[in-house]
């Protein structure tokens, strides 16, 4: 912020303090981006957190996707918005971080103002029901037969899919072909249609689909067994220690006023809180979980680190 501005912006207070006191709210509609596809498990999340933040917000909050590129091209958007509280957008882990580690990205992590993680999705290997694999060491037994073949789709290189996917081909010692998709509402069709025989998608964006007997997982990466998937064994009881996920939180353009910052921060708290909205968050099967923008900021840093250094070991590139 200029001199000029804060100059500008100290009159008015003087004459008016006891407004200043009052929550900010938007003057206009809000947008908030969706860097993947609809129907995928952050636009299902970003609709249904959007609905009841403009309850308490006073104004439309519209959801626009921009997918592609693994998420970079909404984030980018993003990025370049103005710091004015009327564009936000989610964010995902770990492609938020992995896309300025992997390559020339249009955007840096100390670009966005953190506000709230939302939520905290395992992922996870799902197959049609009529697979012939029932377990991770059918798969492995499969994959060695025929290198190189068996086909998986993720929503983009460096997603947490395809890194969790990568660690467990250095786990089992095989070798599986990646397709990446731009959300995974792709990677479902692509899996209904035979295109491929994996989806790598989170749990919360497959269950449904289990409960009707449309998929199948052969297992979640979660340190232990989701509550929404309990009959559903870890990757680390069926011998694979992968344990990965994605954070979707939301973020706003570096520079917005603290205020601004802390407002949404405290919106979003609420909506989570919200009776109605956790009925519907069990409904959409969406794990919760509030981060405050400090404790969102420490957790990308410290998985900036860690990526880092995993690239340093091994480069995810294809």
């Amino acid at each position: 912020m200029t001199t000029r501005r804060l100059i500008l912006g100290a009159a008015p207070a003087l004459f008016a303090a006891p407004s200043m006191a009052q929550p900010w709210r938007p003057e206009r509609p809000v947008t908030m981006i969706v860097a993947f596809a609809p129907g995928g498990g952050t636009d299902v999340a970003a609709r249904a957190l959007a609905r009841f933040m403009e309850r308490e917000l006073g104004q439309p909050v519209v959801v626009q996707n921009r997918a592609g590129a693994g998420g970079e091209i909404g984030w980018t958007e993003l990025a370049r918005a103005r710091p004015d509280g009327l564009t936000i957008g989610f964010i995902n882990t770990p492609n938020i971080v992995t896309i300025p580690i992997e390559r020339q990205a249009r955007y840096r992590l100390e670009d966005f103002a953190p506000i709230a993680n939302v939520v905290d999705d395992p992922g996870g290997f799902w197959v049609l029901p009529g697979s012939p694999w029932r377990s991770l060491a059918d798969l492995v037994a499969a994959a060695r037969a025929a290198p190189g073949t068996i086909s998986y789709g993720t929503t983009g290189v460096g997603s947490d899919d395809h890194l969790a996917t990568l660690a467990f081909e250095r786990l089992a010692e095989i070798r599986l072909l990646h397709v990446p998709f731009n959300g995974a509402a792709q990677v479902r069709n692509a899996l209904l249609g035979g295109s491929i025989q994996i989806a790598a998608m989170n749990m919360g964006e497959g269950v449904s689909d289990f409960r009707q007997n449309v998929l199948r997982p052969l297992g979640q990466m979660a340190a232990a067994r989701w509550a929404g998937t309990p009959e559903v064994p870890t990757f680390r009881e069926q011998g694979f220690d992968v344990v990965e996920g994605s954070m979707r939180g939301l973020a706003a353009p570096a520079g917005v006023p603290p205020a601004v910052l802390a407002r949404f921060a405290e919106v979003v708290r609420k909506v989570m809180e919200d009776g109605e909205f956790r009925r519907l968050a069990e409904q959409q099967q969406l794990p919760l979980r509030y981060l405050d923008p400090d404790q969102h900021r420490a957790a990308l840093l410290a998985m900036q680190e860690s990526y880092r250094a995993l690239w340093a070991r091994h480069p995810w590139r294809e």
